[in-house]
């Protein structure tokens, strides 16, 4: 009899347990429970520890947290490109609407896969490829807009939907690379003749400011000596009664002549002059040199408007050398 206790006992203390274990359950954060009483909706419990009617309730649990779902679609643009175009999605179940969203969907992420091909497919063919990249901000907040539209009345709120991003055929993104590789070269190309263009510019600018001042120097130099020459004119004639310009200008050719020949002695490499060695040699040079002046006074310009030719002292008569 006191084993035939103690097996009573033990039974129902099984009974007891599972008893317990079908009354009591607990709800954790962020989840919701939908209970059924033989099969049919009865009400919703919120988290915590809560009970059951042994065997005749049942209690499934609703998973509140924002969830992400992530597809591909294939398309072809208005210029006849196919893309890949993968699209992100963030949805959750809405609190007041847990119903809904537990008896209305058996599978929401193919429900929302579904609009979604079908909400890019009704955007990407009415856009070019170009047109694709610019707008894809705009293709995430149209495709949100309708899936959270038809999402809404299943009890899910779409909190994002993002184009990730746009993949053309490998042989299209090459050919896009060639073409802007191409139109870079070309910018590139007219940068450098543009560059060029302003600095042959400048070049022939400063060529021809450099010329301009060479002249203006030679002129000036040229001038000095003009005026050199018409001041050692005059007062040589004060100093001198009597002297005509002829023999002013004669004094000072050869006064060059002999200045020459001391430059032509000193120079290096010069082994040999030959000079004439007579007495009235100095007389001879002299009277040839007028006699070759006398043949262009007509053509040069007067020298202190005394009628005389210019003769630049840098440029002495030529005297034959050795060397």
């Amino acid at each position: 009899m006191q084993t035939f206790g103690l097996v009573v006992v033990g039974i129902l203390a099984i009974v007891f347990l599972v008893l317990v274990a079908k009354t009591l359950y607990t709800v954790r954060t962020y989840t919701a429970g939908v209970v059924e009483r033989f099969g049919k909706f009865n009400r919703i419990v919120q988290p915590g520890l809560h009970t059951l009617w042994p065997f005749a309730e049942s209690v499934y649990f609703v998973d509140l947290q924002v969830k992400q779902a992530q597809f591909q679609v294939e398309t072809k643009t208005r210029d006849n490109v196919f893309v890949q175009i993968p699209v992100s999605v963030q949805y959750q179940i809405l609190s007041d609407k847990i119903y809904d969203a537990f008896y209305k969907l058996s599978q929401p992420q193919k429900q929302i896969e579904s609009f979604v091909f079908n909400s890019i497919l009704g955007h990407v063919p009415k856009l070019s490829l170009d047109e694709t990249f610019e707008q894809q901000s705009g293709i995430s907040v149209a495709v949100k807009t309708e899936l959270d539209t038809i999402m809404s009345g299943f009890g899910y709120n779409i909190l994002t939907a993002l184009v990730t991003d746009i993949i053309p055929d490998s042989k299209v993104k090459d050919a896009m690379n060639d073409i802007n590789a191409a139109q870079r070269a070309q910018v590139a190309a007219q940068a450098r003749g543009e560059a060029d263009k302003i600095l042959k510019v400048k070049q022939a600018e400063a060529e021809a400011e450099s010329k301009a001042l060479q002249g203006k120097g030679i002129a000036a130099e040229r001038q000095a000596i003009i005026d050199g020459l018409r001041a050692s004119i005059e007062n040589f004639r004060e100093s001198v009664p009597g002297a005509t310009p002829s023999d002013v200008m004669a004094l000072v050719l050869l006064t060059q002549y002999f200045d020459t020949l001391k430059d032509i002695g000193t120079k290096s490499g010069n082994n040999t002059v030959f000079l004439p060695n007579n007495p009235g040699a100095a007389n001879d040079f002299m009277t040839q040199i007028l006699a070759g002046l006398k043949g262009s006074m007509n053509a040069g310009s007067g020298a202190g408007g005394l009628g005389l030719p210019v003769v630049n002292p840098a440029a002495p008569p030529v005297v034959p050398v050795q060397s």
